[in-house]
């Protein structure tokens, strides 16, 4: 059994009172002149010690348990002393059950990161307020992070995690820097995100992640054609969803993470199998057909 499913039997009676994340991170800035970019430096320190300090669940977990997960911020514009604009990218990964591999279970880039940081500066998150924009983004993608990972290990299992950044939205409805509303240009926004994770279309794509995972990886170590049959099956069920709601910023979110993994497990897989998945992969997920064809070109078992 796996690190997060563990949790709740092995640790209720338990001490250890570690972190739920274990996070890296690195702020570039290789737009920005001059030489004076030490407030990077201590923002990517600040970075770590808020989200691994954050107790951001009510489980405990062991220190081996944490979620690894790595966070990538670009300074594009230094518009004063303290206000910056730039992107933010978010990965983390799981462990797969007996087996010496990790899956990507989020590779997220939001372009629209605009905050205000001074040097040193604390940062503190409250949940039922709103929260400099800094602050707020990084709580958004911590919750992101757990609920992508416990939807991996139980049926909807990151819900509360979800809920919590739909309120985390709905409290900074009113802060000036972009990617909190439904209007805005872009629908893959932190808004949309938020809004299908949490909405009842598209909680098969959540179900799907979670037959994926625990009924098709983690079974791969007793029986590999069985569990590229399940993850082929739970792929196959995309379809109906994809052909109700085609433009999903939840489904592209899914194979911005999937799509390499995909490849490589079908490539090797049986002619039927390689063709099903391929076939599926097209239509559910276009923008990476390119990626999908190198499945039925590789060798078959």
């Amino acid at each position: 059994m796996h690190k997060r499913i563990l949790v709740f039997i092995l640790l209720l009676a338990g001490n250890i009172q570690a972190q739920e994340l274990n996070v890296t991170a690195n702020v570039i800035s290789p737009r920005i002149q001059g030489s004076d970019k030490k407030v990077f430096t201590t923002l990517q320190q600040g970075i770590v010690e808020f989200m691994n300090s954050t107790k951001w669940t009510s489980d405990k977990y062991r220190p081996e348990e944490k979620i690894d997960c790595n966070i990538q911020i670009e300074i594009t514009e230094r518009v004063s002393v303290d206000e910056f604009k730039g992107s933010i990218q978010v990965t983390t990964r799981r462990p797969v059950y007996k087996a010496d591999y990790n899956s990507p279970i989020l590779n997220v880039k939001d372009n629209e990161f605009n905050f205000r940081y001074i040097e040193f500066q604390s940062m503190e998150f409250n949940e039922s307020a709103t929260n400099q924009n800094l602050v707020a983004v990084l709580a958004y993608y911590a919750y992101l992070v757990l609920g992508m990972d416990y939807d991996s290990f139980s049926p909807l299992g990151g819900t509360p995690y979800f809920q919590k950044m739909q309120t985390l939205v709905a409290n900074m409805q009113n802060a000036a820097e972009p990617g909190w509303r439904s209007f805005e240009q872009n629908q893959r926004n932190r808004y949309w995100i938020s809004e299908n994770l949490n909405g009842p279309i598209y909680r098969p794509i959540r179900q799907i992640f979670y037959a994926y995972h625990r009924k098709g990886l983690d079974i791969m170590h007793e029986n590999k054609d069985d569990g590229l049959r399940a993850v082929a099956d739970a792929i196959e069920t995309l379809r109906k969803v994809h052909q109700e709601k085609p433009i999903s910023p939840l489904m592209q979110l899914v194979f911005d993470a999937k799509a390499d993994e995909v490849v490589n497990m079908f490539s090797g897989a049986s002619a039927d199998i390689k063709n099903q998945a391929k076939e599926t992969l097209d239509e559910v997920n276009p923008s990476n057909s390119g990626k999908y064809l190198k499945i039925t070109q590789g060798g078959s078992n």
